[in-house]
Parts: structure tokens; C-alpha cells; sequence
């Protein structure tokens, strides 16, 4: 009788253990893999931050830049959420492995700021497939809306390899 009862906990540790390895999750400087064995755990985002650093101030009107580092190549979509809890996507695009300061060059353009003035929050989505154009983030957040947009973003991304990072920074005249 009692080893029977040895070997059911021992059976229930190895099921709980296995199981283990099939977990998902989004946090911010959490990557989120495929299930099954061989999920990795280290990030992809390495480094994200504003240009100034992280809780650093700008005026209106500046342009904010962005210091990001991966290690694998990747889709990027950069998501913000505004002090009065709009959130929106305001750019996608592709990279390789290494540190880039954006908006890239080649691309053009300037993150300008604008009004409301106050925290500014911001978040690097990766995934290694691109997400359809029509998966975009928009729309006010409230609680704990912004993770749980995130984990709808990348299940309808398709994406198996995941990771978000976090920054922010505040906007004043």
C-alpha cells in the first residue's frame, strides 16, 4: 500500500513537472516559446530604453529616440500608452541581431511628441513571424489592460518565439 502511494506522488510530480514546460505567459522581459520541451528563457530584448534613459524628460514638440538591442532577427512592433490611458501602435518593422537606435535611419521618421503631458509608456513587442497588419493596438487601457492586449496581439501574431520589454519616460513643456 505504500508504495503504491509513493509511486501516485511520484507520478503527479513528474505530470506537474512536465506541464511546467507547457506554460505561457506575457510579462514584460519575457519570452514565450512554443510548448513543449526546450523553452527558452532568456530574452530576445537584451536593452530598451529611451535615448536619455529610462524615466528621463522631454519637452513636447522633441523627438524621442529609442536604444534597442536583440539577439535574434525579429519583427518589432513599438506600442505606447499615453498618460490618459490611450494605447497605440506606432511603428512595425524587421531586425537582425545587434543594438539600433530608433526610429531607424533608413526609415525616415521621428517619434515628435505631443500632448497629454505626464508618464509615457512604451513597450517592444517581438516576434519571429510578422503580425498581420490588422492585429494593431488601439484604444484606452485601463487596469491591467495592457497585458492582456499584449497576450491577444501575440496569439493572433501566430508567433512561436516571443518577447516584450517595457520603458517610459515623461513628457512636460
Amino acid at each position: 500500500m505504500r508504495s503504491s502511494l509513493n509511486f501516485k506522488w511520484l507520478g503527479l510530480i513528474g505530470l506537474a513537472l512536465l506541464l511546467s514546460a507547457c506554460t505561457i505567459g506575457v510579462r514584460p522581459g519575457t519570452v514565450s516559446v512554443g510548448v513543449g520541451f526546450g523553452v527558452e528563457l532568456s530574452p530576445i530584448i537584451t536593452q530598451f530604453r529611451p535615448d536619455r534613459g529610462e524615466g528621463s524628460y522631454y519637452r513636447v514638440g522633441e523627438a524621442v529616440r529609442f536604444v534597442i538591442s536583440v539577439n535574434r532577427p525579429g519583427y518589432i512592433a513599438l506600442v505606447g500608452v499615453d498618460p490618459d490611458g490611450r494605447a497605440y501602435e506606432f511603428d512595425r518593422f524587421y531586425l537582425n541581431p545587434g543594438t539600433y537606435t530608433l526610429p531607424l535611419a533608413s526609415r525616415q521618421i521621428q517619434y515628435t511628441l505631443t500632448y497629454p503631458l505626464g508618464l509615457q509608456r512604451v513597450r517592444a513587442i517581438y516576434t519571429n513571424t510578422p503580425a498581420p497588419a490588422s492585429v494593431r493596438f488601439e484604444g484606452r487601457i485601463y487596469s491591467d489592460g495592457f497585458n492582456s492586449r499584449t497576450s491577444s496581439y501575440l496569439q493572433l501574431s501566430g508567433a512561436q518565439v516571443r518577447d516584450v520589454s517595457d520603458t517610459y519616460f515623461y513628457i512636460t513643456q
